[in-house]
C-alpha cells in the first residue's frame, strides 16, 4: 500500500471521537497514540516514542523509516530521540473506543481512496 494514501486515510478519519484534544485548526493534536497503533497495526514495524516536554510523543519504525502521521500537531520542529515502545504504552495515550472509531474510518476511507484509483486506473 502507498504510504500516502494511509496517511490521507488517517487525516480525513480523525475527529472529536478519536482524540479529546482534536480541533478543526489542528486534526493532529491528540492523535499520535492511537495513530501510531493503527499504522503499527497495517504495517507492522515498532511503536517508538520521544519525549516532547509535556510527555511522551508516539509515531512508528517500518523497516528503517520512522514514520510520524501526528508531527503537524506542534509549533515547533522535533528532535526525535527514538525510544523503543509498545503497544501498552501507546493505549496509556488512547482508549479502545478510540483505537476502534480510528481503525474504522480509516478502513472506510481507505476502501473509498483506493476504489476512486482502481476506477481511475487505466483512463
Amino acid at each position: 500500500m502507498d504510504i500516502s494514501y494511509l496517511g490521507l486515510a488517517l487525516v480525513e478519519s480523525w475527529c472529536i471521537e478519536t482524540s479529546t484534544k482534536w480541533t478543526v485548526e489542528n486534526p493532529a493534536a491528540g492523535q499520535c497514540g492511537v495513530t501510531a497503533l493503527v499504522v503499527q497495526a497495517y504495517l507492522g514495524g515498532e511503536i517508538v516514542k520521544t519525549f516532547m516536554g509535556e510527555g511522551w510523543h508516539f509515531y512508528n519504525k517500518i523497516q528503517d523509516a520512522y514514520l510520524d502521521f501526528t508531527a503537524s500537531q506542534f509549533d515547533m520542529v522535533i528532535d526525535y530521540k527514538p525510544v523503543v515502545s509498545n503497544r501498552e504504552e501507546a493505549f496509556e495515550d488512547t482508549n479502545l473506543n478510540q483505537y476502534r472509531y480510528l481503525t474504522k474510518e480509516m478502513n472506510n476511507r481507505l476502501i473509498s481512496l483506493l476504489g476512486e484509483v482502481g476506477r481511475n486506473y487505466g483512463r
